[in-house]
């Protein structure tokens, strides 16, 4: 997926523009129209086709931002859950929303 976004944006000569700044600030950018498809509604009151647009803009420049970086986005994942393994054990933190400070 990665190599195919590549390919995209270098067709286009657009890798200029996909500075670590600019990539950082599209990801937040497409958050905010994401929540936006829930702004007013009920909680699963959405447009699932929006849904899937603006999540895979999140997702395309979050791996362009990694492949900017060198970073191998499974283990980035893995480690992060790992961390949040220990932030959050189970036996405190099932069935609760609070923050791992909180616990």
């Amino acid at each position: 997926v990665i190599q195919l976004l590549k390919e995209f944006r270098d067709k286009r000569d657009w890798e200029q523009f996909h500075n670590s700044k600019d990539l950082s600030l599209a990801i937040s950018i497409e958050a905010g129209e994401l929540l936006e498809l829930f702004l007013w509604k009920e909680n699963e009151d959405f447009n699932k086709e929006k849904l899937e647009e603006e999540l895979a803009d999140i997702f395309c420049f979050g791996l362009l931002l990694a492949d900017k970086h060198n970073l191998n986005v499974i283990e980035i994942i893995k480690n992060k859950i790992a961390k949040n393994d220990v932030k959050y054990p189970v036996d405190k933190a099932k069935g609760t929303a609070k923050k791992y400070n909180e616990l």
